[in-house]
């Protein structure tokens, strides 16, 4: 079973773009997005390489619960544009210098000590995306 201690080091990993990030992740893991379903772990790490070139995204472990076959959270989350991305994910095109802020419900089934599947959904929308003073990074 997966602690907090272990997935806080998951998060510091995603949040570093380190891509052990994926040492989690089952082969055939399934990450749902809402409507979109990512499958396998390289298809994970494929998304997320297209993805963070041109978002910075932090994400915050704020609450954990976890069962024998899962984990459920909650993660404030910031996604940074650090770089034009004209065909987004967010199906609008976004500026360097914008910024949405969110908060995550995630539920991970767990099996064998890897995430096997990972089910996302937006709890509340802090703000949408807008302009924000000053971005780093890129």
């Amino acid at each position: 079973m997966l602690n907090r201690t272990n997935f806080q080091r998951y998060i510091d990993l995603f949040n570093r773009n380190d891509p052990g990030f994926a040492d989690f992740y089952h082969e055939d893991v399934v990450l749902e997005l809402g409507s979109r379903e990512i499958h396998t772990r390289q298809g994970i790490l494929d998304f997320y390489r297209e993805v963070k070139t041109y978002i910075r995204e932090s994400l915050e472990l704020s609450w954990f619960v976890t069962g024998p076959d899962g984990i459920a959270v909650e993660l404030p989350s910031e996604f940074v544009c650090i770089r034009d991305w004209p065909e987004s994910f967010w199906g609008r095109p976004l500026r360097k210098g914008e910024a949405m802020r969110i908060i995550s419900f995630v539920h991970y089934q767990v099996h064998d000590g890897r995430f096997s599947r990972i089910k996302s959904a937006r709890y509340r929308v802090i703000h949408d995306w807008r302009m924000e003073e000053t971005v780093s990074g890129g």
